[in-house]
């Protein structure tokens, strides 16, 4: 039995058309096609009707030599597809952006990556195109634990923070996609072109723009909102206070996705951006590890361990033992009167105390004295844990 195509021929020719002649991301056309759908658009552009919002003459202009049969043809020459809205492997995320009226009007997408199971679990990881060393090692790393998790990685393949991201999920094995401001069969930069054949053959790349299509500057912005809206949340590693990445993150939030940063030097400009958008937007989060932002993104019951400093043996002690602990004198010695005075507990309270700090190995008594073991000044010495710190503190 065969089963009838969702999306028709004549509906995908005529999105087809709409991502050659029109650019992405204008509201009056993407909410005429909500309207009346993408066929009737494009008769309405075919036959010069005004529509308020949009340049109809610079559509009509483009569409004389439109040819959207021999792009569909060019892509499936490439392994590349054309997904519209409706067709079963189209990601359902992409929806939301109809909220802000940005539809996304049509994706081509080249690689195996099946972009409607990629769409229910991925995170974006976008940044700087002049990252520094820790930049990098941070996206990379992150990208990596996310693969490994089974969570997709997208970003834009651009130098810098993309490429590393991209990178790290390829080295975990993991599915990565790379959302691009020309054409599926452009690889931009050239600098990346290695990259690029690696997305196509494991991950996917995808565009609203149709094959041949060269890269512009205005394209990148637009289609930073692919980022955003694919993903469940978006990581900025880093970024100037001038960036794309901070698009991104404002689209992420416009739709309702988690915006995340990664917290650098206050020196570091490459990092001010993330500060900004710390002190701007409460709702970003900050993420030091895989397990937050999986936490952040994940399903419930996906949350990361407390990180918590290595147990001393400071930790085992009881507050009384603890007052009597920083009486015990470090250099020279002392008798139990003498230090339950200094810690300010009673000489039965001292002298049980000291009892325990020597089975411990934290304390010495010498000819009645006591005094601080080797092991016990190397306790002192060390931090301990903050909050062993404030009971004794505050008893």
């Amino acid at each position: 039995m065969t089963v009838p195509a969702v999306v028709s021929d004549s509906e995908r020719l005529a999105r087809a058309t709409l991502t050659r002649i029109a650019e992405p991301g204008v509201r009056a056309l993407a909410a005429r096609v909500r309207e009346v759908g993408p066929e009737q658009v494009v008769d309405e552009v075919r036959t010069g009707r005004s529509l308020a919002g949009v340049d109809v003459e610079a559509l009509r202009h483009r569409l004389a030599t439109a040819d959207p049969r021999r792009d569909i043809e060019r892509a499936a020459a490439l392994g590349a597809r054309l997904l519209c809205p409706g067709d079963p492997e189209w990601p359902r995320s992409l929806d939301d952006l109809a909220w802000e009226g940005l539809d996304c009007l049509g994706l081509w997408v080249r690689g195996p990556a099946a972009l409607a199971e990629v769409g229910m679990r991925a995170v974006g990881v976008v940044g700087t195109r002049v990252p520094t060393a820790y930049g990098l090692l941070v996206a990379n790393d992150f990208a990596y634990g996310l693969a490994e998790r089974e969570w997709a990685v997208v970003s834009g393949l651009a130098y810098g923070i993309d490429a590393a991201a991209h990178q790290g999920a390829v080295a975990a094995g993991g599915v990565t996609v790379a959302a691009l401001a020309c054409g599926v069969d452009v690889p931009y930069p050239q600098g990346n072109r290695s990259l690029y054949e690696r997305l196509c053959a494991e991950g996917a790349v995808v565009s609203e723009h149709p094959p041949g299509s060269a890269p512009q500057r205005p394209r990148f912005l637009v289609r930073n909102r692919l980022i955003a809206a694919l993903s469940a949340g978006t990581v900025v590693v880093e970024m100037a206070i001038r960036s794309g990445a901070r698009a991104t993150a404002t689209y992420a939030a416009r739709l309702n996705r988690h915006v995340m940063v990664v917290p650098g030097p206050v020196t570091s400009p490459v990092s001010a951006g993330c500060h900004q958008l710390l002190r701007e937007r409460p709702d970003t989060v900050v993420v030091t590890r895989v397990e937050e932002i999986v936490e952040q993104c994940g399903h419930v019951g996906e949350v990361a361990d407390v990180l918590a400093a290595p147990p001393t043996a400071r930790d085992l002690l009881g507050p009384t033992v603890r007052r009597v602990f920083e009486g015990v004198p470090v250099r020279g010695a002392a008798g139990a009167d003498q230090i339950a005075a200094t810690a300010g507990v009673s000489p039965a309270a001292a002298a049980a105390s000291l009892a325990a700090l020597a089975q411990l190995g934290l304390a010495e008594e010498r000819a009645g004295l006591w005094t601080m073991s080797p092991a016990g000044r190397s306790e002192r010495r060390s931090r301990g844990d903050p909050l062993a710190q404030l009971a004794l503190e505050v008893w």
